[in-house]
């Protein structure tokens, strides 16, 4: 997940510093051999389980890709009229895949049939953002002053803009709870669906962006300092920060079997325990920088070398 918002992420880490080398053991990445590896296209981003498949974004071609988890080969490859740039979700039969271009705009894909139904006037704040669906909308973020933007899933209307700190651009919906990094303002807001009441603004340090939710916990990679953070969903505040070395622009993370999975080209993965928040392993190499946790393993994007690998739990040491 790399853009070109890798200048301001440079700045904070000039403005912060970076944290003490922790106790990180190491391992080369080409020791992982994958199930299976699928090319997309020139580069390879945005992965997204859904159901029986997984989606993933690519440039040459600007598509989005349905993989056959079982077969491990692509299903349907659908065109996209721009780059996807801020993440998936699905929502009410369809597949929205925000877009880059001149202007933003949202893409909407039929699942049934795997074609691109429309693209509607709506578009994510910056490269590097993303969108997230529940409670019968979307969520995402329309422009750098802090608009979240709530989408009704069924139709695409834009029901409603909230106000959260400017420079928030990743939501994450939770259990009716709306989650958003401001890599800007180094906070996490959680918004209340329903109300769209700010329940809790927490500071959590330099250029939080990428985040995901297991174990209790919303887990925060931030930019700046190359910190994996674990905010407490029940108290919503920090209970732990991870010294994972994962400074710089784009990234990603996921939680499964228990354990906490960041990614970032040239770390592709990390694998930390969820509950005693030890980094077991890290891999490095080329490689990396999108993943998700679905069918009992890791699905990695290659963002360079535009391919997606899968990774099942045993060869992870997950059992």
């Amino acid at each position: 997940m790399i853009s070109s918002l890798a200048a301001s992420t440079l700045a904070l880490l000039l403005a912060t510093g970076t944290p003490p080398a922790p106790d990180r053991p190491q391992a080369p990445f080409a020791d992982l051999k994958p199930a299976a590896v699928l090319h997309v296209g020139k580069t390879a981003d945005w992965v997204l389980p859904d159901g029986d498949s997984v989606w993933v974004a690519s440039t040459g071609p600007f598509a989005v890709h349905r993989m056959d988890p079982v077969a491990n080969r692509i299903l349907a490859s659908v065109p996209l009229p721009g780059e996807a740039c801020a993440g998936l979700a699905v929502a009410a039969g369809h597949l929205w895949v925000p877009l880059c271009g001149k202007p933003n705009a949202l893409a909407r894909i039929d699942l049934k049939t795997n074609q691109l139904e429309d693209v509607l006037p709506i578009g994510p704040a910056a490269a590097e953002g993303g969108i997230t669906a529940g409670g019968g909308s979307l969520w995402m973020a329309t422009d750098a002053k802090g608009g979240l933007a709530e989408i009704d899933a069924a139709t695409g209307h834009l029901r409603r803009t909230l106000q959260v700190p400017a420079g928030s651009f990743n939501p994450l919906y939770r259990d009716g709870v709306v989650w958003i990094t401001g890599h800007d303002s180094g906070v996490v807001t959680a918004l209340e669906a329903a109300s769209g009441t700010v329940l809790a603004t927490v500071p959590v340090g330099a250029g939080p962006r990428f985040l995901t939710s297991g174990g209790g916990a919303i887990w925060v990679i931030l930019q700046g300092t190359g910190e994996v953070v674990k905010i407490d969903m029940a108290t919503r505040v920090v209970v732990a920060r991870i010294a994972a070395g994962l400074v710089g622009p784009g990234g990603d993370i996921a939680y499964g079997a228990g354990q906490v999975w960041p990614t970032l080209i040239d770390t592709p993965l990390t694998r930390i325990d969820g509950q005693t928040h030890r980094i077991v392993r890290q891999w490095t190499g080329p490689g990396g920088d999108s993943l998700a946790w679905a069918f009992d393993g890791i699905w990695l994007a290659d963002y360079k070398g535009g391919t997606v690998s899968r990774y099942p739990a045993a060869s992870l040491g997950v059992r």
